[in-house]
């Protein structure tokens, strides 16, 4: 019998959601939420023999909560560790590659899931990862792939793109039919032969973005207030995602005199909104701006402000949002930008 510990944060825990998102490391016996179908999946040679959960916040944002999440994994002495899915969630998915990471470092047998445009895919290391859906709706088929995929990290065996595998380069000891001297002339041939792919060792690839040269005078310059924060009119006219952006929007400012609560409010799902609400200067500071214009600190201030939410956006839509913000800004006659993020 395989005996595995599944890893899920406090929100598939049934612990609650943004209001336990700082619950410390905690363990419980046999499988818990998603772990009943996980271990359903598995098979009869498979038991989920305990989950252990923490909250978000917690998980991602203290340095020492994975160390705790292990050392609770380990004391169950599993065969296996299985971590999520975390779909497209960022602090879910960052604790999840980041155990990860750490189990495999420790020499936990260890597989986890998530989307391929979790941020959290680039913190796992060596550790493999398969990939999941987006959203929680998603879980039956993400569970599916989850568990397929334990059973071959069960075997011994390592994963492969065919299993649903999306980590990074990972380097694994094997033997291999030629000698490296040959390989490395038939990589020059399929070069030459114009596979510009052809490598042994794939390497990430990352965007070089460089950074815009300073304003040259600040005081004369129109400053545009730019925030990824969600932040709508109350009723939210425009029905902007809270989660997975496909879009931005752009609102006057031009005659608002402040932001009030229940006039304005944050509609991302990624973060307890509650502070924001209560003061959505806090996550656009117009009050500080018009302050600066006045002060004479900045030539002007945008007449309108530009926003989408940063919960889960694919790296596509940030790209071409980014892009458009800046052709958008520049047409409109804006030097500089605030951007505020959570």
């Amino acid at each position: 019998m395989t005996r595995v510990v599944h890893y899920i944060n406090q929100f598939f825990a049934g612990q609650g959601g943004e209001d336990a998102a700082s619950s410390p490391p905690q363990r419980q016996d046999g499988a818990v939420g998603p772990g009943r179908r996980l271990g359903q999946l598995l098979g009869p040679d498979f038991e989920v023999v305990a989950t252990v959960h923490c909250g978000d916040d917690d998980a991602s944002g203290r340095p020492e909560a994975i160390e705790e999440v292990l050392a609770l994994v380990r004391q169950c002495d599993p065969d296996l560790l299985v971590i999520g899915p975390a779909f497209t969630s960022g602090r879910y998915g960052l604790a999840c590659a980041r155990l990860a990471g750490a189990a495999a470092s420790a020499g936990v047998p260890v597989v986890a899931a998530m989307h391929p445009d979790n941020p959290g895919v680039e913190e796992a290391g060596t550790a493999p990862v398969v990939a999941s859906g987006q959203v929680a709706r998603e879980m039956g088929p993400s569970l599916e792939r989850l568990a397929a995929a334990a059973r071959v990290v069960a075997e011994g065996r390592p994963l492969t793109k065919a299993d649903g595998l999306i980590a990074g380069a990972r380097r694994l000891v094997g033997l291999v039919d030629e000698p490296a001297a040959v390989r490395a002339v038939d990589l020059v041939l399929a070069r030459l032969a114009g596979d510009r792919q052809a490598t042994e060792v794939p390497l990430p690839r990352f965007d070089q973005v460089t950074p815009a040269a300073p304003v040259d005078d600040v005081t004369q310059a129109t400053v545009a207030l730019v925030t990824e924060g969600g932040l709508v009119p109350d009723d939210n006219p425009d029905r902007l995602e809270s989660a997975r952006a496909t879009r931005w929007l752009r609102y006057p400012l031009e005659g608002v005199e402040a932001l009030g609560s229940g006039d304005y409010r944050s509609v991302h799902g990624g973060f307890s909104t509650v502070w924001a609400n209560e003061d959505p200067h806090r996550i656009l500071p117009l009050d500080v701006a018009q302050d600066l214009e006045a002060e004479g600190a900045i030539g002007a201030l945008h007449g309108a402000y530009l926003v989408t939410t940063g919960n889960g956006t694919s790296v596509g839509n940030a790209r071409r949002f980014g892009t458009e913000w800046a052709a958008d800004l520049r047409r409109s006659g804006a030097r500089a930008a605030i951007l505020t993020a959570t």
